[in-house]
């Protein structure tokens, strides 16, 4: 009896291939995309005007909660996981992932978690509805019944994080084509590298933190709560040494990406490639000795606030290093401004203004009051939706030509661009004024005066939500009527070696003749 390539959904369910594994990623990660979308969709109208709208009280909380979760774990990691799978493989030389059957566990788990996840809304007494950072107490003396199913959900979803990397570190160490040394690597593979060890060590900091806040809750333990000799800001101490390094595992592939796209763009090679491969290392060993600058008004001794303000602050020297290099990369560079090219300079111009904002909130007596108002959502945003987020759409843009064998619509790409960049900044812009003026995060009604930076930013929000319908139209476009890439020029270089450029510019494969260089 032959076995033949699977078919139908069998393909899907059965897929081994990691080219298929990273689809099937990428659609997850978007459909979380649109879920913790509508929920801050949610959050938003009912921040339209002041007083009580829409929602209860209550409910608003387990938005607040439900969105970060979603959106951080769901949306944003699978996303860049998907790409990861999809691209590693053909930068490095590599067949598939080292360990394909792994491969397709860790994906199939992910909708098990999120489903468990969402299924806490049905439930008695609600979702989870003690913020994506599920403090405790709040979240284990105070917490819903649904708790217990929030935990399982984090556990398998950690589990998966964890064999991703794996698979992520294993096909990176010992499949690269002949030849291809570390420091020749494309930096999208070295910023995934870096970032599969980051993942491989904290991921079990969050399974230590969710396990006892499950002793706290079912079997008479007292790790969180003060009643019994233990210490609610011990539970701080262990999220953030899981969370703060999950901020870079956020954000370290999108350096990745926009290291690709702004080289191609700019038809030069990337200025400073070993400084960027340093600099990426560099944030994420800081990353590891910086969590306490999240915990600034619990009480910590002096010296304490001293070293985490001066480690948080010298973050900004290799972060700072990866935008000048960008920025020198641009300069005299024969640019072009297509879709993946305005997505990543938007994303080095966004992105630095939230590493100011990060530069203010890391010092210490100023955080003092920034600290749980608006203006901490401002600058999370400003590195999570214009960091992650817009990068993603810089990379989708540039590789769909790749994967499909079809080029999109170029003028719906820079309309979708426009649109997005435009909601952007009106959501979460003024949050930076209405926050320095005092207006706390995660509560349903504010005072009067916030209520026009209010109304602005939630019409921003629907602005931004409505783009996103946009680029999905576009790439479901693309995949099914997108105009066929076909290979037009060919370049031979002094060496002999031909180069090839396929047009409609599918962006992926240019590559500048020696001659030009």
């Amino acid at each position: 009896m032959s076995h033949g390539p699977a078919k139908g959904l069998s393909r899907w369910f059965l897929a081994t291939n990691h080219k298929d594994i990273g689809t099937l990623y990428l659609w997850f990660s978007f459909s979380m995309f649109l879920l913790g979308g509508s929920f801050a969709m949610i959050i938003r109208a009912e921040l339209f005007q002041p007083g009580l709208q829409l929602i209860e009280p209550n409910f608003f909380n387990q938005m607040t909660t439900m969105h970060g979760l979603i959106m951080v774990f769901g949306a944003i990691m699978p996303a860049f996981v998907g790409l990861a799978n999809y691209m590693i493989p053909l930068m490095i030389g590599a067949p598939d992932m080292a360990l394909p059957r792994m491969n397709n566990f860790s994906f199939w788990l992910l909708p098990i978690a999120f489903a468990i996840l969402a299924s806490t809304l049905f439930m008695d007494g609600g979702a989870p509805n003690f913020g994506w950072t599920f403090y405790a107490p709040l979240s284990t003396t105070y917490a819903p019944p649904s708790v217990t199913y929030f935990i399982f959900g984090i556990h398998i979803m950690g589990l998966s994080s964890i064999m991703g990397s794996i698979n992520i570190i294993a096909t990176i160490m010992n499949l690269r084509a002949p030849g291809m040394t570390l420091m020749k690597m494309p930096l999208f593979v070295w910023t995934w590298l870096i970032t599969a060890f980051l993942l491989v060590a904290v991921m079990p900091v969050l399974a230590g933190a969710v396990t006892m806040m499950l002793m706290d809750i079912h079997f008479g333990t007292s790790f969180f709560s003060a009643a019994g000799g233990g210490d609610p800001v011990l539970f701080q101490h262990i999220f953030w040494f899981f969370g703060h390094p999950e901020v870079y595992i956020i954000i370290l592939p999108a350096f990745g990406v926009v290291s690709e796209i702004i080289p191609t763009f700019s038809r030069k090679p990337l200025f400073g490639y070993a400084s960027m491969v340093y600099a990426t290392a560099a944030i994420a060993f800081l990353s590891f000795i910086v969590w306490a600058h999240h915990m600034f008004t619990v009480g910590m001794p002096l010296v304490g606030e001293l070293y985490f303000m001066w480690a948080t602050m010298l973050i900004a020297i290799p972060t700072a290093a990866k935008v000048f290099n960008w920025i020198t990369t641009m300069f005299k560079g024969s640019i072009t401004f297509e879709t993946p090219m305005l997505f990543s300079i938007a994303f080095v111009f966004l992105f630095t203004i939230g590493g100011f904002t990060g530069l203010m909130l890391a010092i210490a007596p100023a955080d003092m009051q920034y600290h749980d108002t608006y203006f901490v959502v401002a600058h999370f945003h400003y590195t999570m939706v214009a960091g992650a987020i817009f990068s993603m759409s810089a990379a989708i843009y540039y590789w769909l030509p790749k994967w499909t064998g079809r080029m999109y619509n170029e003028s719906m790409g820079k309309v979708h661009f426009w649109i997005s960049f435009l909601g952007f900044n009106l959501t979460f812009f003024p949050q930076h004024f209405i926050g320095l003026a005092g207006m706390p995060r995660r509560i349903p009604d504010y005072a009067l005066q916030f209520a026009d930076f209010n109304m602005i930013s939630s019409i921003g929000a629907f602005i931004y939500g409505a783009s996103q319908l946009l680029f999905l139209y576009n790439v479901i476009a693309t995949i099914k009527y997108g105009e066929k890439t076909t290979v037009k020029k060919t370049w031979e270089g002094a060496n002999g070696l031909e180069w090839t450029q396929p047009s409609p510019l599918p962006y992926h494969t240019f590559t500048t003749p020696p001659e030009f260089k």
